[in-house]
């Protein structure tokens, strides 16, 4: 092995002289451990390569946002840092592109795009904007103007996603996504702890990614987290759908990773040696494309880097892959430039010349590059370009009149093309001031290693404070070279260090988007403990709301769905008794005389403290005498207080006073006393204590039927409904248990919203209570509860065809359809049918 050109950083070359036979053995093992630098050359000659189709000019700032639609076919639209939109169209002879219109609408730069497609009302499909003034704009593909205006984000709106029925799913720096469906917000979702950088709805309804600076990426179902990924050590800045259970994102770290939305990463692929800002797949297969802050657009082809494309713009914003398979890239220069696999559309020599004359003056920052650290004093000549490359992509750098010029090799064509100069590289002891980026880590150094008589190049990148020993042992067995070349390594690893401090540990790069540092997340834990058993052991034992020894419900009425007054069969295929419902269920089904005697029985181990005197229990037995029978009376303030002092019990004991509070709720003046405005946050926080997934499952039986009670006085529907976001978002989490009695709870809950929801129109709510619905309608078994859950779904829908919209693009009608073919009992499945006519 012999080392010329010596130099600091990438661009200086190791040439390690081998006999052609060992060199092709080598080779040959290299090539199957890392098939990337051995194929990528016969992939680009072996498949199309893509040349300039057209420049298009037209943005004065930035172009951020690219998007392909439906109409005109072949177009696309753009948003820019102008503050403008604009929608393009193929000319002839379909090499270029002509502006149709230019919209306007947001009050500051524009930051991303999306083609929401084609309905009955808009039979070319919307575009919606979201820019920096917090909104989105949408537009008709015929106006300037936007149609309306969406409003909700607390900050810049820089990610958008389409998906059927008209759903709009939206991501911005206030760490939030939001789901709309035409001018409403449906729902919002929180889990991030920095900004959502990018967005994408799945092709199975109800499922939605995002993507955050906070370096995860979170799934969605019906509007709830079902699954984070972790990985990337950046904030994520791009996500690309390849199928129903395979997804691309791409990141900061400058990697690229492939998952199953199982939550396996399966691949991660590098190339890019800076920010990676976009990605978009190609049709019909799981090739892609795409661009980043080196300059490039990169496309993929069967998991391999097949192209490298330079722009001479240093930030590449966004990509977008057209109907026809050509390729459009906006720039930092405000230009689209569009590439194209087809030799029709290929623009001519004049234009291609201009454009590698332009690419050619560009000037490259070594510490924003691949390049590192250069001493242009060692740097061969013109001379150097005379060798043919050996991958697509290949950099070289060589000295010409005093300035350091940097070439691609092109594999299709044969030749270098130079794609800049280098600047700030003149004088042999540059500092590492800028660390290189390399395979999602930063370096002090990233040498360039070829090997002679035409082998491929190899990177090793070098920290400083790394032993230059190992690390040359780690690259020769990485790459399966010859063991006897290591002290040679290593040696040119400490000549071209030589002298040099640590590398400076800043988490450096400044973003380039916003100009502050990049984001730091927050961490969080969890935690998966196993509720506690059922405390109700022995024979005769006293079950909450069992349904011996029933007393009369305070209204007398029984309990529809479960009394005699339940629902009949009458002829329920021509008619439908079940929804919309009009007033809550509630569970009023008690045996006072168990209740208290249990009550009496634990009052004896409470802390002395919290002891129940005499008194106290011949109140509380008052007030349930009160509050379960037709009693004119009125329960008395001291009766409250004593009640309020036995629900504080400690959380083993305290289910037989919860079980009086679930009964006395009902009556007019104890539900005004514990939900009344002044009281309503101290009660309602009280019973969601109870609601924890490592609770006891008798309090939190106990507390959903209380909250279900609450409904039947006004002081708890405003209660209930002020409180909505916070009470459902406890008792969904009691979905996974495996309690009927508490999925049939948490079933009414949802079912006493549904009937509300549908009496004040609420469409935010709506949406609350349908992504419950979806959720929980997975999991539970139990068919009375799916009951409960189908006729909150009927009211929900019934009259509003915005919310029909909405639980279509949740996948809801996919959920149900087994519940049509249940023959007992018989209500389900008559219930069911009802559901889906709606739907």
């Amino acid at each position: 092995m012999t080392v010329s050109g010596a130099g600091k950083g990438s661009g200086c070359c190791v040439r390690v002289s081998l006999s052609r036979t060992s060199a092709a053995r080598r080779l040959s093992r290299a090539e199957a451990r890392f098939p990337a630098a051995g194929r990528a050359a016969a992939m680009a000659s072996a498949g199309g390569t893509y040349r300039l189709r057209c420049s298009v000019a037209g943005h004065e700032l930035d172009v951020r946002g690219l998007s392909h639609g439906l109409f005109p076919p072949g177009g696309f639209v753009s948003v820019s840092r102008d503050r403008t939109a604009r929608l393009w169209a193929p000319d002839c002879p379909n090499r270029g592109f002509t502006e149709m219109h230019t919209m306007s609408g947001h009050s500051n730069f524009v930051s991303c795009v999306c083609i929401i497609p084609s309905s009955d009302n808009y039979p070319h499909g919307l575009i919606a904007t979201g820019g920096n003034d917090h909104n989105i704009c949408i537009f008709t593909l015929d106006n300037t103007a936007p149609l309306y205006v969406l409003k909700g984000h607390k900050n810049t709106v820089c990610s958008l996603s389409s998906g059927k029925f008209g759903t709009l799913l939206s991501g911005s720096w206030d760490t939030t996504a939001k789901v709309w469906l035409n001018d409403k917000c449906m729902m919002t979702l929180q889990g991030h702890t920095a900004a959502v950088w990018a967005v994408k709805i799945l092709p199975e309804q109800g499922l939605m990614l995002t993507g955050s600076a906070d370096k995860t990426i979170k799934l969605w179902k019906a509007g709830r987290c079902e699954r984070t990924f972790t990985g990337h050590e950046d904030c994520v800045r791009g996500l690309a759908i390849l199928s129903d259970t395979e997804f691309l994102s791409c990141a900061n770290d400058a990697s690229i990773r492939r998952w199953q939305i199982s939550g396996e990463c399966l691949q991660i692929y590098y190339g890019h040696t800076n920010y990676i800002y976009s990605i978009s797949v190609f049709p019909r297969c799981k090739d892609f494309v795409t661009t980043g802050e080196d300059r490039s657009l990169r496309i993929w082809k069967r998991g391999e880097c097949a192209q490298i494309i330079r722009l001479p713009a240093q930030s590449v914003w966004s990509c977008c892959v057209l109907d026809n398979g050509d390729i459009a890239a906006g720039t930092s220069d405000g230009i689209i430039r569009v590439f194209t696999e087809s030799l029709e559309r290929t623009a001519s020599s004049e234009e291609i010349q201009a454009f590698e004359n332009e690419l050619s003056q560009a000037t490259i920052d070594p510490k924003t590059s691949d390049l590192g650290d250069i001493n242009a004093d060692d740097l061969p000549g013109r001379e150097h370009l005379k060798e043919p490359g050996t991958r697509e992509g290949q950099t070289r750098l060589i000295k010409d009149n005093g300035k350091v010029e940097a070439y691609q090799w092109s594999v299709s064509e044969r030749r270098w093309i130079k794609i800049g100069e280098v600047v700030g590289s003149s004088g042999a002891t540059q500092q590492s001031s800028g660390r290189v980026l390399f395979e999602g880590k930063e370096y002090d150094y990233v040498f360039t290693i070829d090997v002679n008589e035409n082998g491929p190049s190899y990177k090793l990148p070098y920290n400083i404070s790394d032993d230059p020993w190992l690390t040359a042992y780690n690259f020769l067995q990485k790459n399966d070279l010859n063991a006897m070349f290591l002290d040679q390594v290593a040696k040119f690893i400490i000549d071209n260090t030589k002298g040099q401090t640590l590398g400076n540990t800043d988490t450096g790069f400044s973003d380039p988007f916003t100009g502050s540092g990049r984001y730091v997340p927050g961490s969080s834990s969890g935690s998966n403990a196993v509720p506690a058993p059922d405390p109700f052991t022995g024979a005769g034992r006293y079950v909450p709301g069992s349904a011996s020894n029933v007393l009369a419900p305070l209204s007398g009425v029984v309990d529809p769905f479960t009394g005699r007054g339940a629902y009949q069969a009458t002829d329920a295929n021509t008619e439908n008794i079940y929804f919309p419902k009009k007033e809550a269920v509630t569970f009023d089904q008690a045996n006072p005389t168990q209740i208290l005697g249990k009550l009496k029985e634990l009052n004896g181990s409470t802390p002395e403290e919290q002891k129940l005197t005499e008194d106290d229990l011949i109140l509380l037995e008052k007030l349930l005498f009160v509050t379960c029978n037709t009693s004119a009376e009125t329960p008395t303030a001291q009766q409250l207080q004593t009640l309020w002092k036995a629900i504080n019990w400690p959380e083993d004991i305290v289910f037989p006073a919860l079980d009086i509070l679930r009964l006395s709720i009902r009556h007019p003046s104890v539900n005004e006393n514990f939900c009344s405005e002044k009281d309503s946050i101290r009660f309602s926080s009280h019973l969601l204590k109870f609601l924890s997934r490592n609770g006891k499952q008798a309090n939190q039986l106990l507390a959903l039927r209380t909250l279900c009670n609450c409904f039947v006085s006004q002081a708890g529907q405003r209660l209930m409904m002020s409180q909505r976001d916070t009470i459902m978002s406890h008792a969904i989490e009691l979905k996974l248990g495996s309690n009927k009695n508490i999925h049939i709870a948490l079933a009414t809950l949802t079912l006493n919203y549904a009937v509300w929801l549908h009496k004040v129109n609420n469409i935010e709510g709506k949406a609350q209570c349908l992504s419950v619905i979806s959720t929980v309608i997975e999991v539970v078994q139990d068919l009375e509860a799916i009951f409960r859950l189908l006729v909150a779904l009927g009211t929900l829908i019934s009259d509003d065809t915005n919310a029909v919209q909405l639980a279509k693009s949740l996948g809801v009608d996919s959920q149900i359809k087994k519940y049509a073919s249940v023959s007992e009992p018989a209500k389900v499945s008559k219930c069911c049918r009802f559901v889906l006519n709606l739907l």
